[in-house]
């Protein structure tokens, strides 16, 4: 990496490198013997739920938990590329008691990370460091560290608009487009002929009406159309979503058709990887709009992607935010996002700044050539 310095990383352990709620979750379905067989999609937030869910908080008051919670498959190799990359620290909550079990846990299991590297305690939000990765959206909302990033779990599915990943090869590529921001102007880096390119930007920013408006004024791109399970007909921007159950979207998920997915507000959003390939396949470009965490996900499955994060005056943003038909619940997600828009759009390739959406077309046809 062309940097001055290295980056820090924090990480978390429970949910992140080791098993900690499908450990418990599959303990309880042993002791209990569940029928239906209780699942991870049943924690859909953290805290008790006044449901079966409940039964797993017991294990946490357990040391012999502790001592025996697994690591996830290819945590191990990816902590040892982590640190190739950034210097990484490992930040967990655990209960005091406890604290000796984790420690001897984490240097056993992780050689890598140097004992002074290791920190004990609930308070995140006193960690300063490059980059947070953790899957708890409270620790996420309240990090200093100025790239915090979220691992998706069932229970952090209001996260929008902010840095979150899927898998451990998603957060790698991220760090390594967090570095290049650091050491390069916009637009360096940027592919000059894109196979893909995705408008990235916040809730009412008009990504999707002026990427509409470009599919209007040339043929060479064909629109990306992705899957949600939510009735298309309450999305402003329907015309980019097909519907699917949620049993058929977790099973897309499960199977590895989807490249990004997420859950938002009780519904699935994602995109397939063969529906790229075919728009591809056929000569044609792919257009797209995401949040910033789809567009790192097209990073990390693809090449030859072209990030453009289209910036509105923050005052229409909220304007359009408020006027959406949702709840006040989906409205305030939406508003806090607002905060992590900065930072979504120092990792995109270009920025276009408009006031009116003929201008952002013209600065789209210059940067695109079209």
């Amino acid at each position: 990496m062309n940097r001055k310095y290295r980056l820090s990383t924090a990480l978390d352990i429970d949910d992140l490198l080791m098993e900690c709620t499908s450990y418990a979750i599959r303990l309880a379905n042993e002791k209990y013997k569940f029928d239906p067989p209780m699942t991870i999609y049943e924690k859909v937030q953290w805290g008790r739920l006044g449901t079966r869910a409940d039964s797993i908080y017991p294990y946490f008051s357990d040391p012999e938990f502790y001592r025996t919670q697994p690591v996830y498959p290819g945590a191990k190799e990816f902590v040892r590329r982590l640190s190739q990359m950034t210097e990484v620290y490992i930040c967990t909550a655990v209960p005091p008691e406890f604290m000796g079990i984790r420690a001897q846990r984490i240097l056993e299991e992780f050689p890598d990370i140097p004992r002074d590297h290791i920190y004990m305690g609930a308070r995140k939000d006193k960690i300063h460091m490059d980059i947070l990765f953790d899957d708890a959206m409270h620790n996420i909302l309240n990090s200093p560290a100025k790239y915090p990033i979220l691992m998706r779990r069932p229970w952090n599915q209001e996260a929008t608009g902010m840095l979150a990943v899927n898998n451990y090869d998603e957060f790698l590529r991220l760090v390594e487009v967090i570095a290049d921001s650091y050491s390069v102007t916009s637009g360096e880096n940027a592919p000059e002929d894109p196979s893909i390119v995705v408008l990235v930007g916040a809730s009412g920013s008009g990504k999707s009406k002026i990427a509409s408006r470009l599919l209007e004024l040339t043929d060479r791109f064909s629109k990306l159309i992705s899957y949600t399970t939510n009735d298309p007909t309450a999305i402003e921007e329907n015309q980019w979503y097909n519907y699917v159950s949620l049993d058929t979207f977790r099973a897309m998920c499960d199977s590895g058709e989807m490249f990004q997915s997420t859950m938002y507000a009780g519904h699935g959003y994602g995109s397939r990887k063969a529906d790229v390939e075919s728009i591809l396949a056929s000569g044609k470009r792919v257009l797209t709009t995401m949040d910033i965490s789809g567009a790192m996900a097209l990073k990390t499955h693809f090449k030859n992607v072209l990030t453009i994060y289209i910036k509105r005056d923050k005052k229409k943003v909220m304007s359009a935010i408020l006027r959406k038909n949702s709840s006040i619940e989906d409205k305030v997600n939406r508003l806090t996002s607002l905060e992590f828009e900065k930072q979504n759009a120092e990792i995109c390739d270009y920025i276009v700044e408009f006031g009116e959406y003929d201008e952002a077309l013209e600065q789209l046809r210059r940067i695109l050539k079209v």
